[in-house]
């Protein structure tokens, strides 16, 4: 593990040692060819939350989680026909310089901003999945991990910047890759004799884990084919096409072309990927229904429950919990090939409801043991699975695969702020007439400086509960309405800045207040903001009196 976290370390500043200007720190000098920039986008997004979390969120909820990717290949083709010429023709750094140019200084401002707070947070909680391991390995506090793995990436990215992020996400992914094909196989190898991968699969489908599809309509449901291709393809199109930490990846393509193929290898490759990487966690959800499974999967507030008071009683669920476990287990092994049976299924239900009864009673009394316990633990179950089930070699090889995938999305992360802060902000407002070497040092100082506070976020991050979920909803909060800015900008010609600012920040507050009341599913609020803001600035323009392109402020 830590030969491969170090070799990567050492491999991007190497690659990065030539970059001496802007245009080389925030966009590689827009030389990257498309196996390049597609690999980078596909880092960018797939964080240690997606091989910490999705495999828990398999575990728990089986596959429905892949409809949240269905939109994802029709927002890659809008991407390639509309975002991607536009700021490659350009020539800009950031997707917000292009707002200065449409409509005014405060909207690019607001956009900007927007933009920095949601991926500042998001950042952040992408520091925190992977120091969460290294935590459980080495018994330390929470916060000495989480600040040895902010002060790690911190490192090569200010130092290199985008050259050092692209080189380094290549390799990684490829490390990746490696690592999910060997968790697959093992996770399949390691069942117990006469269950084969038919035989897993019909356990999986008795547990209700691999409903895939979801036809039903439903407001409130968050994971249905039609969230997923109309709610998540506005989210996707958000995402690349205004969130600069996608932008980046793919300007630093050489030609339109080499992004555009960046663009498409990533929406023809992320949902087998993300499929892949939600069965392993089905898989794992199989593999414990024959060997014993843990009450509750974080060891560290077990640990604190059965030191404390609550001991006894917990470790009387424990063994309540054993027993049922076992029990269930046998019955699958003996009617394996017959779980539909009225009688099996019944006996099967009546085991999952005592089980879910005990679980239960043991997260109140973590609850009580200790109040600001998290108790979701989805978080942990695929760690401990590859803690305690697989060969040592193979445990440092997945450990590090999270490390790299947290390393790859959390560079991007600062070096999209950094861009952002240093162009929107420095540029445009403090710095007008500075040299070339003087905007260099500010983009290094604010990705320390985005650094600092992305780790001081993750410090605060313990209480989200499945964070690959609190990611995507984080972003739902801000994606419609900036979504929308942009969709004004490109095709309602007649609409000016000040409508579109107004519009953007009254449809922001509908979407908190909406959010925070759980009035639908996050996926539908990237669609009810980016509707809204297009509304909302069509109505608002005849009242400014002020035709677009003319109202800078």
């Amino acid at each position: 593990m830590c030969l491969t976290l170090g070799f990567i370390v050492v491999y991007g500043m190497w690659k990065s040692r030539h970059t001496n200007n802007v245009e080389g720190f925030l966009l590689a000098n827009r030389k990257m060819r498309w196996y390049h920039v597609g690999l980078s986008v596909m880092a960018t997004q797939a964080s240690a939350i997606t091989f910490l979390s999705a495999p828990g969120q398999g575990f728990s909820d089986g596959l429905r989680f892949v409809q949240f990717y269905f939109g994802l290949p029709l927002a890659m083709v809008v991407l390639c026909i509309t975002f991607v010429p536009i700021f490659h023709k350009l020539n800009v750094y950031t997707a917000y310089e292009y707002l200065e140019k449409r409509f005014d200084n405060k909207t690019r401002s607001l956009t900007a901003g927007l933009f920095l707070l949601q991926r500042g947070l998001s950042t952040g909680i992408t520091i925190y999945a992977p120091a969460i391991i290294l935590s459980a390995i080495l018994g330390v506090s929470l916060n000495y991990t989480i600040l040895l793995n902010g002060v790690f990436v911190i490192i090569y990215t200010v130092y290199g910047g985008s050259k050092a992020v692209s080189h380094t996400q290549t390799l990684q992914m490829a490390i990746i890759f490696s690592g999910l094909f060997i968790a697959a196989f093992l996770v399949i190898y390691y069942l117990p004799d006469g269950i084969g991968f038919t035989q897993a699969m019909n356990v999986a489908g008795a547990g209700d884990k691999i409903n895939a599809i979801n036809l039903n309509f439903d407001w409130n449901d968050r994971y249905t084919l039609w969230s997923g291709l109309i709610g998540g393809f506005f989210l996707q199109l958000s995402y690349f096409g205004t969130d600069q930490s996608q932008v980046g990846r793919y300007l630093t393509g050489s030609s339109i072309y080499q992004s555009r193929m960046g663009l498409v290898m990533n929406g023809l490759v992320k949902i087998p990927m993300q499929f892949l990487i939600l069965g392993i966690g089905v898989m794992v959800f199989v593999f414990y229904q024959f060997y014993p499974r843990p009450l509750f999967f974080d060891e560290i507030e077990v640990q604190k429950t059965k030191t404390s008071i609550h001991g006894a009683k917990y470790e009387y669920l424990e063994k309540a919990y054993e027993d049922v476990n076992l029990r269930k287990a046998e019955l699958l092994k003996n009617n394996v090939n017959q779980l539909e049976a009225l009688t099996t299924k019944a006996q099967l239900i009546e085991m999952d409801n005592r089980c879910n009864e005990i679980r239960d009673s043991a997260k109140t009394l973590i609850a009580i043991n200790n109040p600001e316990a998290d108790t979701n633990d989805s978080n942990y179950v695929f760690l401990t699975f590859v803690k305690t089930h697989l060969p040592k070699g193979i445990v440092g090889l997945l450990i590090a695969v999270i490390f790299l995938a947290s390393m790859g999305s959390t560079a991007s992360g600062l070096n999209s702020l950094a861009s952002t802060t240093s162009v929107d902000f420095y540029k445009r407002i403090f710095k007008k007439d500075a040299t070339e070497q003087q905007y260099l040092n500010a983009s290094r100082w604010a990705t320390f400086g985005w650094g600092v506070f992305c780790v001081v976020v993750a410090l605060f991050a313990s209480r989200l509960g499945n964070l690959i979920e609190a990611v995507n909803v984080l972003g739902s909060y801000f994606y419609g309405t900036i979504l929308g800015i942009f969709l004004v900008a490109f095709y309602m010609k007649k609409i000016g800045g000040t409508a579109v600012f107004y519009a953007a920040v009254l449809t922001e507050i509908f979407v908190i207040v909406s959010g925070n009341l759980e009035l639908t599913s996050y996926l539908w609020l990237n669609v009810i903001g980016c509707l809204m803001v297009m509304g909302l600035a069509f109505l608002l323009n005849p009242f400014t009196k002020v035709q677009a392109g003319t109202d800078k402020a």
